[in-house]
């Protein structure tokens, strides 16, 4: 049984536990919840201890591989700003989809607040300041109190200008600095897969309380989380097709021909870079040229996650939503940057195990609240199929178009005149 399927069985047996014990003994569930809460909590601040560290060492070392990679040559260069630009719209879409979603088929309000009042340590948000006085704030004047105090927007621009540094330093300097935060990168991935390794027991725990408190409304609440973060992944994957038909001038049923072993593949992975074999054949079958595929499929799987601003954000719009925080256009463009400049620092693992360090940033920085990502994350594991699916997707179509007027390695009958 995989990690993934672990921590979600634990979430059904939790929710169904508590339920049962509201339903059938509600006399005890005080001293079950007295029991359970704490050892939810202290999972959860388990979770959330990993993410500064990791949020620093994840930029800085996606920033130098970014960098290094522009220094390769041209192609590398025209990719990557392909890839910023793709990212910069992903998040634009969920900042306008995410809404509509949520004004389209809104979460039941009595779940809502259900699970409002069974979550404990979110009720309390911090009022969003001003936006002058926000904007004062966003440059640190200590960044020691801006990472204890969770300031995710002040840490990121901080950390962003110490990695740009680092690039200007001499070359045995910044490699020091790269192999330093590339380490301590590592280690804070073992500390998450040990957080992790225990999950099944804090999700049961947090899961329980939910349950006992919220009822059955957190199972229909659950799956309409789901199902829209999932329908804002699948937004940004539809992209590829327009993409490639305007862009490479490809037919779409060769596209969607040459894109299905890969799909396939991701789906039942959930890992782009087990896709990569795959996709280097449905690139070959669309003509693109070797030489260009070999650099710019590998360079996507690296730094590319077409999904990831998209979904991210609207995990963090909708925690957000549901427990009522207001979300101004301003805000909004703030969590899309945020949301941007994390993604370039994502790693090439399954959802679970970035999910807490990629969202808290873009939470914290709209001031949704925290504390519900250690129960969403129980299910990503069906939202990651979605991302795996549309990053793969994607990097095949900007790799056809990447390849637009080179040599073909094959006939021109799928190319459009």
């Amino acid at each position: 049984m995989t990690q993934a399927t672990r921590i979600l069985l634990s979430l059904v047996v939790g929710l169904s536990a508590g339920i049962a014990l509201a339903a059938f003994a509600p006399g005890a569930v005080p001293g079950a919840t007295a029991v359970a809460e704490p050892i939810g909590t202290a999972w959860l601040h388990a979770l959330q201890m990993t993410i500064v560290p990791l949020v620093v060492s994840l930029l800085v070392t996606g920033v130098a591989a970014t960098a290094e990679a522009a220094r390769a040559g041209r192609l590398a260069a025209r990719a990557i700003a392909l890839y910023v630009t793709l990212l910069f719209l992903s998040a634009v879409m969920a900042a306008l989809l995410t809404p509509l979603f949520l004004s389209v088929a809104p979460l039941p309000a009595a779940s809502a607040a259900a699970l409002r009042a069974a979550l404990s340590g979110a009720a309390a948000i911090p009022p969003v300041a001003p936006l002058g006085e926000f904007f004062a704030g966003i440059v640190p004047t200590n960044i020691v109190k801006a990472a204890a105090a969770d300031a995710f927007l002040s840490l990121i621009i901080f950390t962003l200008v110490f990695a740009f540094a680092i690039a200007r330093i001499g070359a045995d300097e910044r490699a020091l600095m790269v192999r330093f935060f590339t380490a301590l990168r590592d280690t804070m991935l073992v500390v998450i897969d040990w957080v992790l390794w225990v999950a099944p027991v804090g999700v049961f725990a947090l899961t329980l309380v939910v349950g006992a408190r919220a009822g059955t409304g957190a199972f229909g609440a659950l799956v309409h989380y789901i199902l829209t973060v999932s329908a804002v992944g699948f937004a940004v994957a539809l992209i590829a097709y327009p993409l490639v038909r305007f862009g490479a001038r490809i037919r779409l049923r060769a596209f969607t021909r040459a894109a299905l072993p890969a799909q396939a593949v991701a789906i039942s992975t959930q890992s782009s870079l087990a896709s990569l074999p795959a996709m280097l054949e449905g690139a070959r079958a669309l003509g693109v040229p070797v030489s260009t595929a070999g650099v710019t499929l590998p360079l996507a799987v690296a730094i590319f996650r077409a999904t990831g601003p998209a979904m991210n954000l609207a995990v963090a719009i909708y925690v957000a939503t549901w427990f009522g925080v207001p979300l101004s256009p301003a805000t909004l463009a703030i969590g899309v940057v945020v949301a941007t400049l994390t993604s370039l620092g994502s790693v090439s693992l399954p959802g679970t195990v970035s999910y807490v360090s990629a969202i808290a940033p873009i939470a914290g920085t709209i001031g949704a609240p925290l504390a519900p990502l250690g129960l969403l994350v129980a299910v990503e594991t069906i939202p990651d199929i979605m991302r795996t699916v549309g990053n793969v997707t994607m990097d095949l179509a900007t790799t056809a178009l990447l390849g637009r007027g080179a040599p073909r390695d094959h006939d021109e009958e799928d190319i459009l005149p």
